[in-house]
């Protein structure tokens, strides 16, 4: 195996050693976030035309799932290593610095994505939903995974401990995933509100994969999918560049 397969069957097999507390808590807390959401605000929130409050939530709560396990996987894998020690006989390897960024994103998308088909599997029982443009959805659920998944990297190599990394999840991650319309339309907040969302990334990517599901949106997936592109390309160049120079990996770097 080369050392870009060896790493990445590493970090898959990382996460899927403990599939109980990294796929299935997840699943179950999406399914609790429908049943109490949806049977408490079904009756009283209007969203898109012809589209039932609860449908309008799976997509949310599918895509909201992917995004923080993408970015799990790589961060908690990162700054366990650097805690253990053993990222050395990572840095040691005669990987490059586009294996080391191949590996642990698209083992943050693999992780990702089974969780988010894990949670729409599940709440597919109680809704009635189809997808309207599928392939938007993919596209969309797997740059999301990546873009997450890179910044949880980024995120793991400037952590130093636990605690930092927990700051940047809870005062960073979680708003953003929260504020991107997950529970609700972004127009039906004031326009001062609707302003702010538009300068949130995590926005267009859920408000381009609910596009799959319905064909509608509040914004239009072309340009959803151009701020994401561009975003993910900026994180990546980052975290290649953070790989590269060894920064906070090495001893002596900064």
């Amino acid at each position: 195996m080369t050392g870009f397969q060896t790493l990445l069957y590493k970090e898959v097999l990382r996460f899927w050693k403990v599939a109980a507390q990294t796929v299935a808590a997840p699943v179950l807390t999406a399914l609790l976030y429908l049943l109490i959401f949806g049977h408490a605000l079904d009756r009283y929130v209007k969203v898109y035309d012809g589209v039932q409050y609860t449908n309008f939530l799976v997509p949310g709560l599918v895509m909201m799932s992917v995004l923080q396990n993408a970015f799990a996987n790589s961060s908690s894998s990162l700054i366990q290593s650097k805690i253990t020690g053993n990222l050395v006989f990572v840095l040691l390897s005669p990987l490059s610095h586009w294996a080391m960024f191949g590996g642990y994103v698209l083992a943050s998308v693999i992780r990702g994505l089974v969780v988010g088909i894990g949670v729409l599997a599940i709440t597919a029982l109680f809704t009635d939903l189809s997808f309207v443009t599928p392939l938007w959805a993919i596209v969309f659920a797997l740059f999301g995974a990546a873009i997450l998944g890179t910044l949880g990297l980024i995120a793991g190599i400037w952590a130093e401990k636990f605690d930092q990394l927990a700051v940047f999840q809870n005062f960073l991650i979680v708003p953003l995933t929260f504020l991107a319309g997950v529970f609700y339309s972004v127009y039906s907040l004031p326009p001062f509100w609707q302003t702010v969302s538009h300068f949130n990334p995590f926005f267009y990517m859920i408000d381009g994969f609910r596009y799959g599901f319905f064909g509608q949106s509040d914004v239009s997936p072309y340009i959803s999918l151009m701020i994401v592109v561009v975003f993910f390309a900026v994180l990546a160049v980052i975290a290649v560049s953070m790989l590269k120079n060894g920064y906070k990996l090495r001893t002596g770097s900064q």
